[in-house]
């Protein structure tokens, strides 16, 4: 498996964080004790911030996970990007790939069933986690299609399906929350099932996310809320990318100033969203019922501009009860020079003013929010097709073989 979990694995460099050894870590997942290998920052962003950190990858082996978790990992995300590399890049999945064509199924069939055994794999791994949260945390998160994208029903029938055949307690459905899909959410959390709201941009639509899940919960019928949980993913570098290209656009001293801080700034007023809404006699009617907040998660951590710190959008955004999912080079980082501080809710008033002087310069937030979820809808689709595509080539050759 390239990425973390073989180079925390591999010799590594100088200045590299220390590897955590394999085996211990294995021991200690399978057993469920929750002893670590070697304690790390990401154990101490959980155990003295409240903040989980989930790897933002999955391939096969999944068994690369365990070093992993042993140094901290508390859940994975997964989104079609990430299985289009996994599966295009690795011959793990030749075997099960023959197999299911041979036995009839179609490209895109037989991609979900690849896609099923490493979510229900990465699940069984951070089961334990789960128990001793009592279900609060170890999910392992799989997207709807992101040809759904903008159909809500049809988004509403995948995400069904997808909970029933994982059939695993610890999974998060992923539900992007485009216009079309925020109904969406609203009918899934009703139907019982934890989700995962990916493709959050602005302000305006997380709080459009955050009324799906209250008005889920209350849609539900459960006399138990407990087992239904979510979480909301907050893009961030994504938001700097773009609101960069417009500072340089603009051009002045005062526009080229706020470079890079867009993201963070936007985020820190997410969680004061989110402090608000999850507050209140409609809420605290809710928690008698068992419900959980749902909690902030930060996406896309990974830094764009080599500029930048490497751990600019996961330190600034550490608060209790949320997430920060890392690819490779963010968790990599943050293992090795990242900073534990409760720095979420620290110079707000900074964040505001930030936020208030993009718009002076005629930055419009929802109008970038809308642009940036259209581009990640339309990645996560090419990366679908591409992926079927040459599944489906290799299945026709592999058929031509077998009828020689």
């Amino acid at each position: 498996m390239t990425g973390a979990v073989s180079k925390l694995a591999a010799p590594r460099p100088a200045g590299a964080p220390p590897p955590p050894p394999a085996s211990p870590a294995m021991a200690s997942a399978k057993e469920g004790n929750g002893a670590p290998t070697k304690r790390t920052t990401l154990h101490d962003l959980y155990d003295l911030q409240g903040q989980s950190p989930w790897y933002d990858n999955l391939c096969r082996p999944v068994t690369d996970l365990l070093p992993l978790i042993g140094s901290g990992v508390r859940g994975v995300t997964s989104n079609p990007s990430i299985f289009q590399k996994a599966i295009s890049t690795s011959n793990a999945y030749d075997d099960q790939f023959k197999q299911l064509i041979l036995a009839g199924k179609d490209a895109e069939s037989a991609y979900w069933e690849l896609v099923i055994k490493d979510i229900q794999d990465a699940c069984k791994l951070f089961e334990p986690i789960y128990d001793q949260t009592d279900g609060a945390d170890g999910y392992v998160s799989v997207e709807v299609s992101p040809r759904l994208a903008n159909d809500t029903q049809g988004t509403v029938e995948a995400a069904k399906w997808l909970h029933k055949v994982v059939d695993r307690p610890n999974v998060y459905i992923k539900i992007p929350a485009t216009a079309e899909c925020v109904p969406s959410i609203k009918e899934v959390i009703a139907n019982g099932i934890s989700v995962n709201v990916t493709l959050i941009f602005s302000i305006a639509r997380y709080e459009a996310v955050i009324d799906a899940y209250i008005d889920g919960l209350e849609a539900s019928g459960l006399s138990d809320l407990s087992r239904v949980t979510s979480v909301a993913s907050f893009f961030v570098s994504r938001v700097d990318t773009l609101i960069d290209k417009m500072l340089e656009k603009i051009g002045t001293p005062e526009a080229l100033a706020l470079r890079g801080k867009a993201a963070v700034a936007q985020a820190k007023l997410a969680n004061q969203l989110y402090q608000k809404k999850f507050s209140g006699p409609r809420w605290e009617a809710l928690v008698k019922k068992g419900a959980k907040k749902q909690r902030l998660l930060w996406a896309s951590t990974s830094v764009k501009n080599p500029a930048y710190p490497d751990t600019l959008y996961v330190d600034p955004l550490i608060g209790p009860d949320t997430v920060s999912t890392m690819p490779d080079q963010a968790l990599l980082a943050f293992i090795d020079h990242g900073t534990v501080s409760r720095t979420i809710d620290a110079n707000v008033s900074d964040a505001e003013g930030v936020y208030s002087a993009l718009e002076k310069l005629g930055i419009d937030w929802d109008e970038v929010g809308k642009q940036l979820e259209l581009e990640g809808v339309d990645s996560f689709k090419k990366a679908f097709d591409s992926l079927l595509g040459s599944l489906e080539e290799k299945g026709n050759s592999l058929k031509k073989t077998v009828s020689l």
